[in-house]
């Protein structure tokens, strides 16, 4: 090759290069991906705790020492049937004296009463016993009120679900000793955040969530909604049926996701390229903003309602000085 010829094609090589080179200085590497297809389900969170349909607490009314315990967990009790005494001797001693004293005031009203018509017994003598036999009787009454009041019995027919206290032990009225009610069915009953209550109907289907079973989506219905709300928490009570022979159990805690509204061949991009409701494209080596609406949202993918066909190669993580029309290398991710 003459020289002249041999420095062109150098010449040439080198202007080549450096427009590969400037290309690829001024070009932007992206990763890229294509949408996919999937269920997406629009749905309110909350968390709540397992419990009876029908259940109730009891407790003592008044402070006392326990000193006697009838009934215990498992055991299936009657309407009004004792479960526990308290310390009652001093109480039970004043009803048996008060219940002596009515009777002897009750029968000397007793007595009197034909004498008063033939005026053996004047008016002002009569009305002084029957009124020391009423107050006798607003005394008993009241004696026997103190005495109900340290033993316990059960408001319903149910099973002992927990028992807590021992015989000895002291209580006071603010403590619950007694859990009786019916081991089935059973419900969650969970607080619903107010903003999200507006969104929630009976008969919902709710997907939920126990740590004491991690691998299991378990399934309810909402049952109940409460009228009035909580105003100082913000929240809204909902009660959640759960399905016969349900493994949850009285007393575990639970997230419920109460479904809004479910697709099940959805549009889903990767949430990270959401940016100000648009994503990025690459089409043609260039960078495109394309306005979406959007739908569910977690934090991995994003439904698109609107705005993409489905084939486009949306920017992963796209920069935030991406601008419209940048060239771009074009990446896809890894493993793909």
């Amino acid at each position: 090759m003459r020289p002249r010829y041999r420095l062109l094609v150098v010449i040439l090589i080198a202007l080549v290069g450096a427009a590969v080179f400037a290309y690829y200085k001024a070009a932007l590497t992206v990763v890229v991906a294509t949408p996919s297809r999937g269920p997406a389900v629009a749905a309110v969170y909350a968390t709540g705790t397992v419990e009876p349909v029908r259940w109730a607490k009891v407790g003592p009314k008044s402070t006392g020492r326990i000193v006697e315990i009838l009934a215990h967990e498992g055991d299936r009790v009657a309407r009004n049937a004792l479960l526990a005494r308290l310390n009652d001797d001093e109480a039970s001693a004043k009803v048996d004296q008060l219940a002596a004293q009515e009777r002897l005031l009750r029968n000397e009203v007793k007595r009197l009463t034909p004498l008063l018509p033939k005026g053996y017994v004047g008016k002002q003598a009569y009305d002084r016993a029957v009124s020391e036999r009423r107050q006798a009787e607003a005394a008993l009454d009241a004696a026997r009120h103190v005495l109900d009041d340290l033993r316990m019995v059960s408001p319903m027919d149910g099973v002992v679900l927990r028992q807590d206290g021992e015989v000895g032990e002291t209580v006071t009225s603010s403590q619950t000793l007694f859990w009786v009610g019916e081991p089935t069915p059973l419900r969650v009953t969970a607080e619903v955040d107010e903003e999200d209550i507006p969104r929630v109907r009976l008969g919902q289907r709710v997907l939920i969530k126990a740590d004491a079973f991690p691998d299991q989506v378990l399934e309810g219905l909402v049952n109940e909604i409460t009228p009035k709300g909580d105003p100082i928490n913000k929240s809204y009570r909902v009660r959640v049926g759960l399905p016969t022979g349900t493994p949850l159990r009285i007393g575990m805690t639970a997230e419920i996701n109460v479904i809004v509204r479910e697709q099940s061949n959805a549009l889903l991009a990767p949430a990270g390229a959401l940016v100000d409701g648009a994503l990025w494209v690459a089409r043609d080596g260039k960078a495109h903003r394309v306005a979406v609406k959007t739908g569910v949202a977690d934090e991995n993918k994003v439904e698109i309602l609107e705005g993409l066909s489905g084939d486009e190669q949306v920017i992963l993580s796209p920069p935030q000085d991406l601008k419209e029309g940048r060239t771009l290398r074009i990446k896809k991710p890894s493993g793909s």
